[in-house]
């Protein structure tokens, strides 16, 4: 029994690897970072200029993959019910943490409970867009103007439950007016009708909306985010024009599923950091009208849960469901 007993710790100890020596580091094989949108689209394409980058530092392929459906629910769940590991990330954004949540009533994931905030890659601010005959040329003069018309002026935005929409929708509590929404398949459709004159106005993404704008196709009042962008620094906030605590950005980073180890979302978080520090990186992103970020897990996961809450509270002012 004492020779069998010496041959198995024996066994065990050639198992175990040397002293001082890591059995399995981190990335250990390649990184699937799914976008729960379609390609070709901004978060696809600032995921792969930040792929690239990561890929590059650590040694290992980080591989874009492309997984809509359902405003980005679909993609989303895909990560949730990933090995929680850190080699499945997600590129999340406003719609898959903060919207969504309070407009589907079934969500396949928990936004809260079933993620771990990595860090927030950039923000890109919206902006308040009317047609050009319309007699406003300030937030101030809008807000007169709507409050004279109740009922008559109406928004677009790219659907129910979006960005654009709860924009409209807040700044009709704030400001005091009463507007009517239309959604439309998409924000260039809304555009589209805003150019032509068959919606007054639209909250639309400000880099979106700035080739309209300086061919005098619409006219911009105000960016909707609490700082001005850099993107259009002569354009005044919302909130400096008047209505005190407008603030509605699109916003997107990194999550790993839950359980995924210390370790593992630690040299994520430093090395998606240092991506977006990259003075090239940062170059494109703004080129793009995104803020870029870039800050710590616990920094990122307290600004998702205050936007769940602003969220939560402007979807259920608004009525808006999406079945």
């Amino acid at each position: 029994m004492r020779t069998l007993r010496l041959f198995a710790v024996a066994a065990l100890v050639a198992a175990l690897p040397p002293a001082g020596f890591a059995a399995d580091p981190f990335p250990a094989r390649q990184i699937r970072f799914v976008v729960p949108y379609p390609a070709g689209g901004p978060l696809d394409t600032v995921a792969r200029l930040l792929g690239q980058k990561v890929s590059a530092s650590v040694k290992q392929p980080v591989v874009v993959d492309n997984v809509p459906g359902a405003g980005g629910n679909i993609g989303a769940a895909a990560v949730a019910k990933a090995a929680p590991d850190g080699h499945t990330i997600l590129m999340g954004a406003v719609a898959t943490h903060a919207i969504n949540p309070a407009l589907y009533p079934s969500m396949p994931y928990d936004a809260e409970r079933d993620f771990i905030a990595v860090t927030q890659v950039a923000t890109t601010p919206n902006v308040l867009v009317v047609n050009p005959a319309l007699k406003a040329n300030s937030v101030g003069e809008f807000v007169a103007l709507a409050k004279a018309r109740p009922g008559k002026l109406n928004f677009g935005s790219g659907s129910t439950g979006s960005a654009g929409h709860l924009a409209g929708e807040l700044f009709k509590s704030l400001a005091g007016v009463d507007m009517v929404h239309i959604p439309y398949k998409g924000a260039a459709a809304a555009m589209q009708d805003l150019i032509g004159g068959r919606v007054d106005l639209m909250f639309d993404n400000l880099a979106s909306s700035l080739a309209q704008v300086k061919g005098g196709r619409v006219r911009a009042l105000a960016v909707t985010t609490a700082m001005r962008s850099g993107l259009a620094p002569d354009l005044p906030t919302i909130a400096e024009s008047g209505i005190a605590g407008f603030d509605i950005s699109t916003w997107f980073g990194i999550f790993v599923p839950a359980g995924t180890p210390r370790p593992a979302i630690e040299r994520l978080h430093a090395e998606f950091a240092a991506a977006l520090a990259a003075p090239e990186v940062r170059e494109k992103l703004l080129a793009m009208g995104a803020e870029p970020v870039g800050n710590t897990p616990a920094e990122f996961a307290a600004f998702v849960k205050s936007e769940a809450a602003k969220y939560a509270k402007l979807v259920k002012a608004s009525g808006a469901k999406v079945d």
